[in-house]
């Protein structure tokens, strides 16, 4: 079983989240009674549905993370699964998701639509952690 299969069972298994095909048309998604809140796209890629808002308050945090991939001006973010605890952030992001969406703040300035498949290149980190080098 896939870091992303494993991650889906979890996400499948709460009571505000139900699954289904995703909107951009790859793979599989899990959804609020509000919005979508992610997309398994591949083994390794989630595509997490945050609010700007979100985004802005945490950007600092997530800019940090190995496993974070940020698009400028996208309300998600993906996230790369390469191991178990990259699987443990996912689930605090999908917290942080649906806490987002449930919050009533004026209708956010319109933004790229869909997620950010095939708008982020995702590279393997090595065995130690570190990103391989760049050409």
């Amino acid at each position: 079983m896939t870091l992303a299969q494993r991650a889906l069972e979890q996400l499948q298994a709460w009571p505000d989240l139900t699954a289904g095909p995703a909107s951009c048309g790859t793979g599989r998604a899990v959804r609020s009674v509000r919005s979508e809140i992610a997309h398994f796209h591949t083994a390794h890629d989630v595509d997490l549905h945050l609010t700007g808002r979100a985004i802005r308050r945490i950007a600092q945090d997530l800019s940090v993370s190995t496993a974070i991939r940020l698009v400028p001006g996208s309300r998600w973010v993906t996230v790369h699964l390469d191991c178990d605890t990259d699987v443990d952030l996912l689930m605090s992001l999908v917290s942080v998701a649906l806490h987002a969406h449930q919050e009533r703040f004026p209708a956010e300035p319109a933004a790229p639509a869909g997620c950010n498949f095939h708008r982020v290149t995702v590279l393997r980190r090595d065995p130690a952690g570190m990103a391989p080098p760049t050409p």
